[in-house]
């Protein structure tokens, strides 16, 4: 085919989620003419089967807990959730899965669509097969960005497909409450989806081979969420996993799982929330010297680092280092000023906290569980610093104890803990589990970030009575903890 039939732009992105509109706008902002590729909806999973759809079903039943445990409000919650009106807000949240809205953003900031699964074919050249059946070549004089995000990762069970098994998608997307749901997994999802599920009327089963929830918080924090789940009548069986799954033919007899201690259990369905692969099996790799199915490494300009030319990024999940949106956006802000810079000759600032690198995923990475009680951490935990042979001081406080904490829920439980680098006095790493912590994450966030000595953080005063007050305690604990002999 000749270059006459391949459409030239400057930059080429595969991916219209948040990251993928990120790093566009950023690079149509600086003129680059700019296009995105996208198969399905433009916003991506998060805006239509992760972060705004989970958070809908979960914030309700957030409020109802926190209404039915309040002296004067507790009377007034006479029933139980209506989960029709729950799932119509979700919906609400989710633009009822029509993105006309996001075209609209895209087509108001410059930046060109093409609908269709796009592939990698050379050196910044893009095939995209159209929904209609047609080709379109494309070819980028600067970049091309791969922000193609991650999809469910399923286990090798036999008869899988039978099962029709949930995944987050349909997690989030279902459209009534099934009566038993099974959830297999232990992290963010298989908590959030267990809180969801069960204050909306489901009966949950939650199957973990882990010895606990959510491995890669602190343990204090993940027992009071399994407290909470247990409370509500969730079932948590940890140590355990599916040996047999088999779907029954009749309406209602369900999924019959085998377990591996020999018990058996029915479920109407059955949600594997038991971590992702990135969706690079089928986007070209191949073409320039990649595997498919890989995760793609970067450097901190989010430049792939096993493709010579400085031409192909990877940014957002599907690089896997830091699998969250918000810190997907920060690398697609970053990515899309180098990408930018570079096309205009400028020398890129690399230093540390300079303009064109991605640190952030290294130090700072913050992350809320919208639990109940929420759990909201940055830094490194315990566990990390163990790991990673750093000395820390450990510093606790029971949220409970603070005027601002008792205002919030005269029954509060919760805990505070920072790691303090005992050298150069500053915080390394936080975590908060507690009602309404989320809010207290931005500060943490900033005080590692700006690497803020203890000393000027006692300058640092909280308003009364809030829970931020906590941070006051905290820093008296410490005063004590060293003043011990």
């Amino acid at each position: 085919m000749s270059d006459e039939n391949i459409q030239m732009y400057d930059v080429i992105v595969l991916g219209a989620g948040p990251v993928g509109e990120n790093v566009a706008d950023r690079t149509a902002a600086a003129g680059l003419r700019t296009v995105i590729v996208e198969s399905e909806l433009v916003g991506g999973e998060c805006s239509y089967w992760a972060c705004e759809p989970s958070k809908a079903l979960l914030r309700p039943a957030l409020l109802y807990g926190e209404a039915a445990r309040f002296p004067g409000v507790a009377n007034a919650v006479t029933g139980p959730l209506d989960a029709d009106a729950v799932l119509k807000h979700r919906d609400r949240m989710a633009a009822d899965w029509d993105d006309r809205g996001q075209v609209e953003w895209l087509e108001s900031a410059g930046i060109a669509l093409i609908r269709g699964h796009g592939r990698l074919d050379g050196v910044r050249e893009v095939t995209v097969e159209t929904p209609g059946g047609g080709t379109v070549r494309l070819r980028a004089r600067h970049a091309v960005a791969v922000c193609t995000g991650t999809r469910a990762a399923l286990p090798p069970l036999p008869g899988l497909d039978a099962l029709r098994p949930w995944t987050s998608r349909e997690a989030t997307s279902a459209r009534e409450v099934p009566r038993r749901l099974g959830i297999v997994g232990a992290g963010v999802v298989a908590v959030e989806m267990a809180t969801a599920w069960r204050a909306l009327g489901a009966e949950v089963v939650l199957i973990a081979r882990e010895p606990r929830l959510l491995a890669r918080v602190e343990e204090f924090a993940a027992d009071l969420v399994a407290g909470r789940l247990r409370a509500a009548g969730v079932d948590l069986r940890f140590g355990s996993g599916i040996v047999t799954a088999e779907r029954a033919g009749g309406p209602d007899d369900g999924i019959h799982l085998g377990l591996s201690g020999g018990e058996r259990i029915v479920v109407d369905e059955l949600l594997f929330a038991t971590g992702r692969a990135p969706r690079t099996d089928d986007i070209g790799l191949e073409t320039v010297g990649s595997v498919p199915g890989d995760w793609l490494a970067t450097d901190d300009a989010f430049t792939v680092t096993a493709v010579d030319g400085e031409w192909l990024y990877a940014v957002g999940d599907v690089n896997h280092r830091a699998l969250l949106t918000h810190q997907g956006k920060y690398q697609a802000r970053i990515a899309g000023q180098v990408i930018a810079d570079r096309a205009a000759g400028r020398e890129l600032d690399r230093s540390p906290w300079g303009a064109h690198a991605g640190t952030a995923d290294l130090v700072a990475v913050p992350q809320v569980v919208f639990t109940d009680p929420e759990i909201a951490a940055v830094g490194l935990t315990t566990e990390e610093a163990a790991r990673l042979d750093r000395t820390v001081d450990v510093v606790d406080y029971e949220i409970g104890r603070v005027a601002g904490a008792i205002q919030h829920d005269p029954e509060y439980r919760g805990r505070a803990r920072i790691l303090i680098d005992p050298e150069r006095r500053v915080i390394v790493g936080a975590t908060f589990a507690g009602p309404g912590v989320a809010e207290l994450l931005h500060s943490a966030t900033i005080a590692i970030t700006g690497e803020i000595t203890v000393d000027r953080l006692w300058h640092a005063v909280p308003s009364f009575p809030t829970i931020s007050e906590v941070w006051l305690r905290l820093l008296e604990t410490y005063r004590d903890q060293r003043a011990k002999p």
